[in-house]
């Protein structure tokens, strides 16, 4: 504005008082026309989010401090509302749920931002799951398949590899164009550096955006974590892009939000949590899904990690969000002790969408390899009494047992979907039988070396693959 034009006028606005602040809270007395989810701004620079709105007060989580929020300071509207910067400028950078950097390297230059919490597309807007999202798993990308646009749960008890498995399907889609969210909620240091540096070796950086809040972190850090990795996604998701994101895990988010909820004083409901904690969680996990080409045509698959107590799926924020998500991929504490890995209950889990994207390839060769799977296990333990068994008991057994080797995976090592059509060909078709189960398992590689040599396609004809597959066991040593 020029000078000139400059015009002295009354000016009102609305000024608010903090009465009380500790554990990441303000409490403020004023600003009677503020709105949850809004910005407001300390009278030190400081800002915070309106998160609850009382009588004669409201509460406010602070977001970034100054020089230090004490009771009196003034507080005004920030005339904003909680966002991220969002674009191709975020890949290969981790940040915090602010945007801010914390890998030591200059701000982001964004020229767009999205707001951390925003609606779910509407049904309108969406499409049918139709093509598969590759983990490089054999169990997950054979047996219990996933459809890019697909909520898949990853649950089990703490330790047996369940972000590892995320991981893997993040490295898996190097060369697939397919972006990557990884978000890390209440994590120690030393594990957020252990998976940023497992990203960098496998040059997953480059399609992958990185955001966390550390166990350290203030608890309204926490509870923004996913939300913000959820917007970097449905940026690329609007502009036509395939995006993968892993919230690890969910089970913090929630000990979060319970914690929020408590210091603003909220009735506590099952377990000490807020009664909103379903929609807490669904509003999140909703916003993922395939939009039609004429509103984008991009895709967000969405693979939550959560938390169980020995084993325990009937807890509150277990059933919850098994009822929110498409499936799940269940890791079992047994399994992980007898050295099956990874250690996936194959019978617990199920991915009830992500069969219609399987390529019609794979499905037909996986189709009955689940079923035959279950019966070994039972008749294994049958067979644990001592009983006689006749020969096609004894020939079950002898398949069941090659089958379990051939589904062990190393982590870090996923797996294209042509090295999952060999095995399954060489195993459905009996090429494998003259083998003991660990040297079924040794010539995989061979396998998969005259898949790639013989430039083999999923579109191939079934003889072909046969043909490749039989050549290479029969000059293996």
């Amino acid at each position: 504005m020029a000078k000139e034009d400059y015009r002295f006028a009354l000016r009102l606005s609305e000024r608010g008082e903090v009465v009380g602040i500790g554990d990441g809270i303000a409490w403020i007395r004023g600003l009677p026309s503020v709105r949850l989810d809004e910005l407001i701004a300390f009278g030190d620079g400081s800002t915070g989010l309106v998160f609850q709105l009382g009588r004669e007060l409201l509460g406010a989580i602070l977001l970034a401090q100054k020089h230090g929020v004490t009771a009196g300071m003034a507080v005004t509207h920030a005339g904003r509302n909680l966002a991220i910067g969002v674009g191709d400028a975020l890949l290969g950078r981790v940040v915090d749920p602010l945007g801010n950097p914390l890998d030591a390297l200059p701000p982001c230059e964004t020229a767009e931002f999205r707001c951390l919490d925003a609606a779910a597309p509407a049904i309108i807007e969406r499409d049918f799951v139709s093509q598969p999202l590759y983990t490089g798993c054999k169990i997950v990308d054979t047996l219990i398949p996933i459809g890019k646009g697909q909520r898949q749960l990853i649950i089990g008890d703490d330790g047996l590899g369940k972000s590892s498995l995320a991981l893997d399907a993040v490295l898996s889609q190097r060369g697939r164009n397919v972006l990557c969210v990884v978000v890390l909620i209440g994590q120690p240091r030393s594990a957020v550096a252990g998976t940023v540096e497992a990203l960098r070796r496998a040059g997953a950086l480059d399609y992958t955006a990185v955001v966390v809040a550390e166990a350290n972190a203030l608890p309204g850090f926490r509870y923004l974590a996913p939300f913000a990795g959820c917007a970097l996604a449905e940026h690329w998701m609007r502009a036509g892009r395939d995006v993968l994101v892993v919230y690890d895990d969910l089970s913090r988010h929630a000990q979060s939000y319970r914690e929020l909820s408590l210091l603003l004083q909220r009735p506590p409901g099952r377990e000490a949590f807020p009664g909103d904690i379903f929609y807490l969680h669904s509003r999140l996990l909703e916003r993922s899904t395939v939009l039609l080409p004429k509103f984008g045509g991009g895709s967000m698959t969405a693979l939550p990690i959560i938390e169980t107590r020995q084993g325990e799926l009937s807890a509150y924020i277990p059933t919850n969000l098994i009822s929110i998500t498409d499936g799940q991929i269940y890791f079992d504490a047994r399994l992980f002790a007898a050295g099956m890995l990874p250690a996936i209950d194959i019978g617990r889990s199920v991915s009830r969408i992500g069969g219609k994207a399987q390529h019609p390839a794979i499905k037909t060769a996986s189709a009955r390899i689940r079923l035959d799977y279950l019966q070994f296990l039972e008749l294994e333990l049958f067979a644990r009494f001592g009983t006689r068994l006749d020969a096609a008991v004894e020939e079950k057994l002898r398949r069941g047992r090659q089958l379990r080797v051939l589904l062990k995976q190393d982590r870090l090592a996923p797996l294209s979907e042509l090295a999952h059509l060999a095995w399954l060909l060489a195993y459905g078709d009996g090429l494998l039988d003259s083998l003991s189960p660990p040297a079924a398992g040794d010539l995989l590689p061979t396998l998969f070396a005259a898949v790639a040599d013989a430039g083999l396609t999923l579109e191939d004809a079934r003889e072909r693959w046969l043909t490749t597959l039989a050549a290479s066991l029969a000059v293996a040593p």
